[in-house]
């Protein structure tokens, strides 16, 4: 074999094993820096009626900066606002999530911030509340490694107004519940004496109760008058929520729990979720 032929070899074997060594370089997650959480409020946020269309309060956070061996991160990273009633460690059942993308700033109304306190954390109305928040950042991509980041906490008080009902309540304030999971099966108007035991109990001017036996697996409805169907309430879909959930106007049918028997349905309007709790 000719030198100059030994030499190219060789050329092209060093060529091929730097290549090797470049395709063997593992990128990794070094870290970034926890996001520091500000906010236009101090102690308070305050919420009035007149004032629905302004701003209650700005949210602003740091960058966290996320690191890789090979450079700074190129990812979008993924925000969540997050808001619970102190105490409870951002662990409680009503705490709630604002989702932000590629985001260092968001800004209220008192309209929705007063809806999210109300109706989102389940506040009581026109009563002052110890709120916290706080910021969750990480990369919505799961090879990189990374953990989420968690901000210092904001502390401040609101004290809730009463916002629009979610699903508008029924005019005549009456509601029934009518189908075959019912005694009455799907009869309308009722035929039971006395058909008022298919008649909710009005609490306040929002919210329904009833305790009521019902047929397994079976299906059923709201309705506000007895012999019409005009005004009608259920599930956006069915064959969702046998234990109840969020409900819509005119919606499907909803499909009682698996087991039957005596539960307690609880209609809130304001929220627009109904519960249905065995007896």
């Amino acid at each position: 074999m000719k030198r100059s032929s030994i030499y190219t070899l060789l050329a092209g074997i060093c060529l091929l094993a730097a290549a090797c060594k470049r395709e063997l370089t593992t990128v990794t997650f070094k870290g970034g820096t926890a996001p520091v959480l500000t906010s236009s409020a101090t102690d308070s946020v305050s919420l009035q009626p007149d004032d629905s269309a302004n701003i209650a309060v700005t949210f602003t956070w740091t960058n966290p900066n996320y690191q890789f061996t090979n450079g700074a991160n190129t990812f979008d990273v993924d925000y969540e606002l997050q808001f619970d009633t102190a105490g409870n460690n951002f662990g409680g059942a009503t705490m709630q999530t604002v989702s932000l993308v590629a985001s260092l700033d968001t800004a209220f109304t008192v309209k929705d911030f007063n809806s999210l306190m109300a109706n989102g954390l389940v506040l009581s109305l026109g009563q002052t509340h110890q709120i916290q928040a706080r910021i969750k950042s990480y990369l919505n991509n799961g090879d990189t490694g990374a953990v989420a980041l968690y901000s210092n906490v904001q502390n401040f008080t609101v004290t809730p107004y009463a916002p629009p009902p979610k699903i508008t309540p029924p005019a005549a304030g009456t509601l029934y519940i009518v189908g075959a999971a019912t005694p009455g099966g799907w009869d309308n108007p009722i035929d039971l004496v006395p058909p008022s035991s298919q008649e909710f109990m009005q609490i306040g001017t929002t919210e329904y109760k009833i305790t009521i036996t019902l047929t397994a697996s079976a299906e059923y409805k709201f309705i506000e008058t007895n012999g019409s169907w005009t005004n009608q309430w259920s599930v956006a879909t069915q064959d969702t929520y046998p234990n109840g959930g969020p409900f819509i106007f005119n919606g499907a049918n909803c499909i009682s729990p698996s087991t039957g028997g005596s539960y307690i349905i609880d209609v809130n309007f304001q929220t627009g979720i109904f519960t249905v709790t065995a007896n």
